[in-house]
């Protein structure tokens, strides 16, 4: 191995540590909110919009976190200034005591997501194994969440630990996601003059079509396990049990995000992806006819290898097909995705306080069409560089 990939394989993973303890804080929070939303009065349709807004308002910031980058040709400050964002959201979200100021907090928690673009066109830069090196930064924040969960389920266990003690615990671990990035070599990128308008424009065609296809597939993948954690939480009626299941599905992401990253380089993104999206149209049948104990058991798990197939491979795909303004194109798509997700948690809510059922059915339907569309990209040279 050339010693140019050794440094770049170290600083991916420096990168995914600071991930890693950022998604441990977290992991450690994101389940506990629609029982905290709920416990504050928040209905099906709070937890949606929660659900919806955790990405969708902070859209603008990823696409401006993009193009800023691209315009100073630095990067990492980006990426610093977006985790220092969200430790601070996190020990504000300790002093909420209503569900809308809930949401509002973790809202703004979320604009700390501008770091998201100019961290993914600092990981595309570092070779040609874009499916790998995502792969390998989404097993370490994945891994993060794994840990998440399981300090949640020691500290209800052993201690039965109160919401929000639990948010201030988070909170504190959050601050180490900040140390690795003091260690990160950022190559040197060309300072770009052009306006964010400029950088849009000049997107390649047949990404701005993978961003559609990403978007409708959204859709229905808006992150549907807060939902599975509420229907988990009803049926066992216990909070540790559901907690333990969302475990499951942290495991089988993790463990499942490298081999489909590695895979989609070898085979192609398309043919990756497809099997991701067609397993999701498979779980989301299911759960219209299901909702025994085990089948929420296998559910958290398939859900969790859904992810690992299609999360950091989406990336890995639309950064195949980067132009000059890489950050901008990464802020682009992430923006996108983000946007979609307020309706989608929205409708998702409406139809869950109307019959979870209806829910589902409606994800599986739009996930279907997603499949179709997925089915008429056409795959060029351009997809495995």
């Amino acid at each position: 191995m050339e010693k140019g990939t050794d440094i770049n394989r170290k600083d991916i993973y420096l990168l995914g540590s600071s991930s890693m303890f950022n998604d441990i804080s977290s992991e450690m929070i994101t389940p506990i909110l629609p029982f905290y939303v709920t416990a504050l009065g928040g209905n099906g349709l709070a937890v949606g919009a929660l659900s919806g807004l955790r990405e969708g308002l902070a859209s603008l910031f990823k696409i401006i976190g993009g193009w800023f980058s691209d315009r100073t040709g630095k990067r990492k400050p980006l990426i610093f200034i977006g985790y220092l964002i969200s430790l601070i959201s996190r020990f504000l979200l300790f002093l909420a005591n209503s569900w809308q100021l809930v949401l509002g907090l973790v809202s703004f928690e979320r604009i700390g997501k501008l770091r998201d673009a100019p961290r993914d066109a600092m990981i595309a830069s570092y070779g040609a194994h874009r499916g790998r090196n995502f792969g390998i930064h989404q097993m370490m924040d994945t891994l993060g969440g794994v840990i998440g969960i399981i300090i949640i389920l020691f500290v209800l266990w052993k201690f039965n630990m109160s919401f929000k003690s639990i948010i201030i615990l988070a909170s504190l671990i959050a601050i180490f996601s900040l140390v690795p990035l003091f260690f990160v070599r950022e190559k040197k990128s060309i300072k770009s003059s052009k306006s964010i308008f400029q950088g849009i424009k000049e997107i390649n065609g047949k990404l701005k079509y993978f961003i559609f296809v990403t978007s409708v597939f959204t859709l229905a993948n808006f992150g549907i396990n807060m939902f599975l954690l509420l229907k988990a939480k009803e049926i066992t009626g216990s909070l540790i049990a559901a907690f333990g299941m969302y475990a499951l599905f942290n495991v089988s992401y993790a463990a499942f995000v490298i081999p489909f990253g590695r895979l989609s380089d070898k085979i192609g993104r398309k043919k990756v992806l497809l099997s991701g999206y067609i397993l999701f149209f498979i779980l989301s049948l299911g759960l219209i006819f299901f909702s025994n104990i085990f089948f929420l058991m296998i559910a958290f798990i398939l859900y969790g290898i859904v992810l690992a197939i299609t999360q950091s491979n989406q990336r890995a795909f639309a950064s195949d097909l980067l132009g000059d303004m890489k950050g901008t194109s990464m802020g682009f798509f992430h923006s996108v995705i983000g946007i979609v997700n307020i309706p989608a948690g929205i409708i998702a809510g409406l139809l869950w306080d109307i019959n979870p059922t209806i829910m589902f059915v409606y994800i599986t339907v739009v996930a279907f069409l997603s499949v179709i569309l997925l089915c008429l990209l056409k795959e060029g040279k351009e997809y495995k560089k």
